[in-house]
């Protein structure tokens, strides 16, 4: 089980790596866990009162992330030369040691002990001092050496001459040239000259154009002074690698103190970082004791805004080992066992509590079962995982233990849940721990009132406000107070009437008294789900017009005679005056029927069909013809 999760102490360990400024020191910081030692503990928590102290007279200390320099040591151990850069680290690291030093050194003042460790740092004024004349602004300063000196102002001279000497050439054959002024081309001085003109300038093409027509040429004059440059410049480079290589070998003597230094900020960056955490969160050094109790006044939860959480008054230990936690849904109770738990780890760990007082035991577990343990990659429901994170809880527990538990016993049918829970609770009286439990079962609360070092709390509730109090009372059992809070939700009244009679009878339903005692369920208008209207079938089409069916055509309103009846595709032929037209069924509607215009039998090819075609069909009947009846299309 992940009780760091499930108490909420990874995000205080959030807050509080926030608050580091090493990489080492916030790693320690994920890695904390309860110290087991009481004598190790206590200075644990001493070291978190004094860095409060300190920041509290003197104001946040000057520390700095090292993370750089880390990297520089062990190159500066291989003898490799150091760069400017890396120097310039080691000065800013060497200054920041400085300052510390200083800030720790004035906290002396106060008998802070902690102040005391700037005797363990040593700021190597030497060092200091050698790099910070030598390197300036990222590379090695013109006044590092003599000879640096005089080798870097024969470069200037010599650059100078260079350029003087191009100009001069430039300005006496103007009629050569291209532009009217020098450029560089691969590191040397040139002067443009035309394509026509390239022979009239004694020196050295070294570049040309991308039309070709001008060459960019060095004077045979200027030369000279290139190549007496570039010596200069092998004679700089090689005064310089000397002054690195110097600076190198004296960090490479300074490696240990160093070290040392970069161990001692990285463990004052840790106790520090208490300090701060204790400063934003307001919290108190808890006194520490090995008896089994625990005495929190006005004890609130870390994570909450300390304007808006209700304090904790919570005390356990001599005959009360455990306590049952009843009252409703939202009043509180898991919020009270986490405040209890974290507030406990947190002192344990050597960090300040959140509480006005706070006298709190070390405990050599802390064992709880909070929330929903449904586990889908496991195939477990929410009251197996339950169960099994609760036996894994029972087996660990024992006398230096303190255990918490959330809504024992839920998540089955409650009958069986209830019998659960109380075999939990006499399995936890039995090993000797310090346990807090939460529950709705009346059972429990009095098994509570009878068991032997286990007393009931409860979470007050103000019932004519119909408001949570989130106060704990301790040694009364408390209601659910569940239909209170259904009220004040809104449940219709006759929702809950239902609900008290199959709870309590019908006693109970006369005397509770109903915000809304007549109100109802107002159902509330949704969307409408639209239905595809089903085809009428093509069988039943063919039925719905006959022959000689009158009809009216939409939406020209005009009234026509059925020719043909509907087809597969629900289309009919209608005659209408001088012509005859194919249509859709659901664009005619009947008018007057065949049957109330014609006789039975009537033949309608008279209506429909001219004489040639009936003669010619006539003719066809009785004996074998070449003639073509002719139709409409």
């Amino acid at each position: 089980m992940n009780i760091e999760r499930q108490i909420e102490l990874d995000n205080v360990k959030e807050m509080w790596a926030g608050l580091a400024v090493t990489d080492k020191a916030r790693e320690k910081i994920w890695e904390t866990t309860c110290f087991f030692a009481e004598s190790e503990l206590r200075k644990q928590l001493r070291d978190t009162t004094q860095a409060r102290e300190l920041i509290e007279k003197l104001g946040t200390p000057p520390l700095q992330n090292i993370s750089e320099i880390k990297e520089i040591l062990p190159v500066a151990e291989k003898g490799e030369c150091l760069t400017p850069y890396q120097l310039e680290r080691i000065e800013k690291v060497l200054v920041g040691i400085r300052r510390l030093k200083d800030y720790l050194a004035r906290g002396k003042v106060y008998q802070n002990a902690l102040a005391y460790y700037e005797e363990n740092l040593d700021e190597i004024p030497d060092l200091r001092r050698e790099i910070c004349d030598k390197i300036r602004n990222g590379a090695v300063d013109d006044h590092a050496s003599k000879d640096l000196e005089q080798i870097r102002k024969q470069i200037v001279k010599c650059e100078e001459q260079m350029k003087q000497k191009a100009e001069q050439i430039l300005r006496s054959h103007k009629e050569c040239m291209a532009d009217n002024y020098c450029t560089f081309r691969n590191g040397r001085i040139c002067l443009p000259v035309k394509k026509d003109f390239k022979l009239k300038i004694s020196g050295s093409v070294i570049d040309k154009s991308a039309t070709g027509s001008t060459f960019f040429i060095e004077p045979t004059g200027v030369a000279k002074y290139y190549e007496e440059l570039q010596l200069l410049r092998i004679e700089e480079e090689n005064e310089v690698y000397n002054i690195l290589y110097t600076l190198s070998a004296s960090v490479l003597a300074s490696v240990p103190l160093l070290s040392e230094d970069l161990e001692m900020m990285e463990k004052l960056d840790f106790i520090f970082s208490k300090g701060k955490l204790s400063l934003d969160m307001d919290g108190v050094e808890p006194a520490i004791n090995t008896q089994r109790r625990i005495n929190l006044k006005e004890a609130r939860h870390p994570l909450m805004d300390k304007n808006i959480a209700v304090p904790l008054e919570f005390e356990i230990g001599g005959h009360v080992r455990g306590i049952v936690i009843t009252g409703p849904n939202t009043g509180g109770k898991t919020v009270a066992i986490k405040t209890v738990m974290l507030n406990s780890v947190m002192a344990q760990c050597g960090l300040h509590v959140t509480c006005k007082e706070a006298d709190i035991c070390m405990n050599s577990a802390y064992l709880c079962d909070i929330g929903d343990g449904q586990n889908l990659a496991e195939n477990l429901s929410t009251f197996s995982a339950h169960i099994t994170n609760v036996l894994e809880v029972l087996r660990e527990a024992n006398k230096d233990s303190l255990v918490i538990m959330d809504e024992l016993g839920s998540g089955t049918d409650p009958t069986e849940g209830m019998g659960i829970a109380i075999a939990i609770l006499e399995e936890l009286r039995k090993s000797g721990a310090l346990f807090l439990v939460t529950t709705h079962y009346p059972e429990i609360k009095e098994y509570a009132a009878k068991a032997e070092d286990v007393i009931n709390a409860r979470m007050t509730f103000d019932k004519e406000t119909l408001r949570p109090t989130y106060q704990m009372v301790l040694g009364e059992a408390g209601e659910s107070c569940a239909f209170y809070i259904a009220d004040r939700l809104g449940m219709p009244g006759d929702m809950l009437r239902v609900a008290i009679r199959a709870a309590y009878g019908e006693e109970a339903v006369a005397s509770y008294l109903f915000q809304n005692p007549e109100s109802h369920l107002v159902k509330k208008g949704t969307a409408k789900i639209s239905r595809v209207k089903s085809r009428k079938n093509p069988m039943q089409l063919s039925t719905k017009y006959k022959i000689g069916d009158s009809v009216m055509v939409y939406p020209e309103k005009k009234i026509g005679i059925v020719c043909v009846p509907i087809n597969e595709k629900g289309v009919l032929r209608v005659q209408l005056p001088n012509k005859k037209i194919w249509i859709n069924h659901k664009r005619v509607k009947l008018h007057v029927a065949a049957t109330e215009l014609y006789p039975e039998d009537y033949d309608f090819s008279i209506v429909f069909d001219t004489v040639e075609n009936r003669k010619k069909r006539h003719d066809m009947q009785r004996k074998y013809t070449e003639e073509i009846i002719e139709t409409e299309e």
